[in-house]
């Protein structure tokens, strides 16, 4: 009986490394996450440092670092649909915040390194100290998600995928450094704290998916040059902030309605 029981957990422990359809897409969001590193080395920082002067390259490379990290988040926002209407794999939790990091904690944290080695104005170790914050506002995030329960349907503090793309909105309006550096240090804080962000559900998924296409047009718009291409790519960049800022009154709104209806009941239960 030992025997029979020794080779029926052989039998089943493959099954732990089976990826699902789910998995499959999280690890396209690590892929994303690992491109976007590469194309802001080398379309950014080696020409940078090489002292090219082809500026065009530099935005062709930085639109596709930023597309990539928008793919990313579209990954992000389908393993979770599929796993729920499907199934993942016991690794698929592991494998999302592995992932996660890699996309939404490196990519924008290098991405803000690189800035501070290649903006006029900025300074370099300042810069790095904003990108450590950011990586480490993500690692404390990620590490909080998986070992607090939140309240369902919400989010505490803002999800890593929105503070990525926040955060290279900000680099991508071209602010004055130290406007640039408290933006930053506002969205890591933003990651950690404890203000509420609807999940993307429903109707609020469809309008995400929504803006990250449309994202991703401005940025090709900029990357190629077109006519008004800056100004629509600064104007969503700045509605971005905005965004961030303004989305979780609506959490805030449907707590204080959940709170007013609940009173409401009890008062009607204690009537006669």
């Amino acid at each position: 009986m030992p025997e029979a029981d020794e080779m029926d957990d052989e039998e089943e422990m493959p099954l732990s490394l089976r990826l699902s359809i789910a998995d499959t897409l999280t690890l396209g969001n690590a892929t994303c996450g690992f491109m976007a590193v590469y194309f802001t080395t080398t379309g950014i920082l080696i020409p940078h440092l090489t002292g090219s002067d082809e500026s065009g390259m530099a935005r062709h490379s930085a639109a596709t670092a930023v597309i990539l990290m928008l793919c990313a988040a579209v990954f992000d926002l389908f393993d979770g649909l599929v796993a729920r209407k499907l199934r993942s794999s016991p690794m698929g939790a592991e494998l999302d915040n592995l992932s996660d990091l890699i996309s939404f904690g490196l990519a924008p944290a290098y991405f803000v390194l690189v800035y501070g080695m290649v903006a006029d104005d900025a300074y370099q170790k300042v810069a790095a100290v904003g990108a450590i914050v950011v990586l480490l506002a993500v690692v404390l995030r990620l590490a909080r998600f998986s070992c607090v329960t939140v309240k369902d349907g919400t989010f505490q503090g803002m999800p890593s995928p929105f503070g990525a793309l926040t955060v290279v909105s900000i680099i991508l309006l071209e602010l004055p450094f130290v406007a640039t550096l408290m933006a930053i240090m506002g969205t890591a804080w933003l990651m950690v704290s404890r203000v509420e962000y609807p999940k993307p559900r429903g109707r609020l998924a469809v309008a995400m998916l929504s803006w990250i296409v449309l994202s991703m047009g401005l940025l090709a718009a900029w990357a190629f040059d077109a006519p008004g291409g800056q100004l629509l790519l600064q104007t969503g960049c700045a509605l971005q902030l905005v965004m961030g800022a303004v989305i979780p009154l609506f959490a805030t709104a449907r707590r204080v309605n959940n709170f007013r209806g609940n009173r409401r009941e009890a008062r009607a239960a204690q009537l006669p």
